[in-house]
């Protein structure tokens, strides 16, 4: 059975979509700041672990992170 999500506070339905999404992004934030807390899924390291094990199959595929971020940056400008 799903986990019941407790319904938002108070007051939440009135505010404009800025400030529900200053609320939650707050949320996150304080949620955030322990990350030691925050659980990771065993399929999430399993993801993990698959990729690194195809990457380490083929070290030629990879591409270094500044080549990627210089891409996405480049893409997020174009648009």
């Amino acid at each position: 059975m799903p986990k019941m999500v407790p319904s938002p506070p108070p007051g939440f339905d009135d505010l404009s979509v800025d400030e529900r999404i200053d609320f939650v992004q707050s949320l996150w934030d304080r949620i955030a700041a322990t990350p030691e807390q925050v659980p990771v899924p065993e399929w999430h390291r399993q993801v993990i672990r698959e990729r690194l094990e195809a990457y380490q199959a083929n070290l030629a595929t990879g591409r270094p992170w500044m080549d990627v971020r210089a891409d996405i940056e480049r893409k997020l400008r174009d648009r």
